[in-house]
């Protein structure tokens, strides 16, 4: 059983992905990186914490461990310390250098560029596979965050009650630019159809498509 709401016309579908690629063409992640390592490292740590958040603690740990091969071998004491601000530090700082080792051992150092190798990566799932080669590659992939979930199911996009679900709903209905879109939606969400007071009257510019302002969650 989904959550259910009217659910967008195929018209509106296409009025929804034009007015998305429109406002957001030229976006990009809002996390701070230098590299495909540095860029694997913020993504992991944005799971359950705020990008602001990550940017203001990567700067020190991106300076301790520039290379994978600094990570593989850093004190696992000293990478808790540098980012015991970001929820659930502990198990993050532990798969962050199991990360490091195993593409030091596996992958020569060099962060593989492929979906199925990624996930094979510590603390690297789907979503954030997904999320460093959207933003690194333009794939044409979509990634679902909390803003990305409650942003398609107000717009009536999906009735998915999980993440991964509604992934594969939206790539389902939108088909191509789906890296921009994912981009988009992320924005989107973050800063106008945020969970508390959406800006529905004063910045919406996709209010005319909206079914609802519940503040869904991923089950």
């Amino acid at each position: 059983m989904g959550f259910w709401m009217k659910k967008s016309t195929k018209k509106e579908i296409e009025a929804i992905k034009t007015a998305l690629l429109e406002r957001y063409s030229e976006a990009v992640t809002e996390l701070n990186y230098n590299n495909v390592h540095e860029l694997v490292i913020a993504v992991a740590l944005s799971a359950q914490c705020t990008d602001k958040r990550v940017n203001l603690i990567t700067p020190s740990l991106f300076a301790a461990y520039p290379t994978p091969q600094a990570l593989a071998q850093a004190d696992i004491e000293e990478v808790k310390r540098l980012i015991q601000s970001c929820s659930f530090f502990n198990n993050k700082a532990i798969n962050l250098i199991n990360m490091a080792k195993r593409v030091v051992e596996v992958y020569g150092g060099d962060i593989p560029m492929d979906e199925k190798e990624l996930t094979t990566l510590a603390g690297v799932g789907q979503k954030t596979a997904h999320v460093v080669l959207i933003e690194y590659t333009q794939a044409n992939l979509m990634a679902v965050d909390t803003h990305v979930f409650r942003v398609s199911h107000r717009l009536g996009l999906s009735e998915d009650v999980s993440a991964t679900a509604t992934e594969a709903t939206l790539v389902k209905k939108f088909k191509t630019n789906l890296h921009q879109l994912h981009q988009g939606l992320v924005l989107f969400g973050r800063y106008i159809c945020t969970a508390k007071n959406p800006k529905c009257e004063t910045e919406c510019f996709l209010k005319e498509y909206c079914k609802s302002t519940e503040g869904f969650k991923p089950r």
